[in-house]
């Protein structure tokens, strides 16, 4: 795991920052084989923040899941598998959508074959998912015993916590290719408690579910990047918290959109990504590690990078990044954004953080993950 941070000041305890990438990583190339994006929200981003306007597609706003029902009912094909075989299943759908055909089409096309079109198409892709997930098991993270158990990343304990189980259902889709990018909302993180020991219990609770991210995608062995953002931020007046949970650090204090910074980690199964060093940009490799720099008075240094002072350019520079770790320069993200507004080749180069994580080579382990069938009960 490696990974780099990015200086840059956003609004204080709103939406209506455009801080999700999501669509932009679409657009650059991530798709799901079952749907395309998915968030915890019932949003336009699926998350909090809204994402960028020049970015979004409707065609692929994010489906809701945060929690298992959520992800199982993806393939959900009602009662015809159980009364029913997989296989039988099937073909009778197909049956279904091959007697609509003979039913909806005459000999000649009318101003309602659009209509006629998407029913047949329903039972296409009723037909193709009974097909291909029989078992709405298969997607369902609490039967995952590398996500929930003794050998998971989580514990049948953890379970009991809302957060957790909404982390789980995201990850589970995403980490598996079923869903191309997802996104977390986690709320409370505000911390105007009067204490440290507060904001430092839900750091770690966020930590966790971070942490489980990573660690599923290493049992899967597929690269994951974890992209951490926040409508604003916090300052502490320099009073101290020496109770247990405070550890003897500042109490957060109140709101400051000036102190602001998001991170992004990489995960990569043939060893930690290495920082990208063009030698065209005038910056030291470590530089690439941090993309941007505070002042000495803690605050972002808002000419350091074109995404210090806007959210807009900030998700610019992640999905830049996101199309650097699949080996597309920046060549390829001004064909794809060709309005962006984070300048020439010097600059993009001094945004990039890693260099490409070669898809190559990739082992993901076979059968031991796949976790054991019980035994029929007699």
């Amino acid at each position: 795991i490696n990974g780099a941070v990015i200086p840059a000041r956003s609004d204080n305890d709103t939406g209506n920052n455009p801080h999700n990438p999501m669509y932009g990583i679409h657009k650059a190339g991530a798709d799901g084989e079952l749907l395309t994006l998915i968030g915890s929200q019932s949003s336009i981003s699926g998350a909090n923040s809204m994402a960028p306007d020049s970015m979004i597609d409707l065609r692929a706003q994010p489906t809701k899941v945060d929690q298992t029902s959520d992800a199982t009912g993806l393939v959900d094909t009602g009662q015809l598998i159980g009364l029913l075989s997989q296989s039988d299943a099937v073909a009778v759908m197909e049956s279904i959508q091959r007697i609509s055909d003979q039913k909806l089409y005459g000999s000649t096309i009318t101003a309602d074959d659009v209509v006629k079109d998407l029913i047949s198409c329903g039972y296409v892709k009723a037909a193709d998912l009974a097909d291909r997930y029989g078992n709405p098991g298969d997607i369902n993270p609490e039967l995952d015993c590398h996500i929930k158990g003794a050998g998971g990343v989580f514990s049948d304990d953890d379970f009991n916590d809302r957060e957790f189980r909404k982390t789980a259902a995201i990850m589970k889709l995403v980490v598996n290719g079923y869903a191309g990018a997802g996104t977390v909302t986690m709320g409370g993180y505000d911390y105007h408690t009067g204490d440290r020991s507060t904001g430092e219990a839900r750091d770690l609770r966020a930590g966790r579910c971070i942490g489980a991210c990573l660690e599923y995608a290493a049992k899967r062995g597929v690269p994951l990047m974890v992209y951490v953002y926040s409508d604003g931020s916090v300052f502490s007046n320099g009073m101290i918290d020496n109770s247990a949970g405070g550890g003897g650090k500042g109490v957060w204090t109140g709101d400051n959109s000036s102190t602001a910074a998001s991170f992004f980690l990489v995960y990569n199964p043939n060893g930690q990504p290495s920082l990208f060093d063009s030698g065209s940009d005038g910056n030291n490799t470590f530089q690439h590690q941090q993309l941007g720099w505070m002042r000495s008075d803690a605050s972002v240094d808002t000419a350091a990078s074109p995404a210090a002072n806007n959210v807009n350019l900030l998700v610019e520079t992640v999905i830049l990044n996101y199309l650097a770790l699949h080996g597309q320069d920046r060549n390829e993200f001004e064909r794809l954004f060709p309005m962006h507004g984070l300048g020439g080749a010097a600059m993009m180069d001094s945004l990039t953080a890693f260099n490409p994580i070669e898809p190559s080579g990739f082992i993901t382990p076979p059968d031991p993950l796949d976790c054991p069938v019980p035994p029929p009960v007699p």
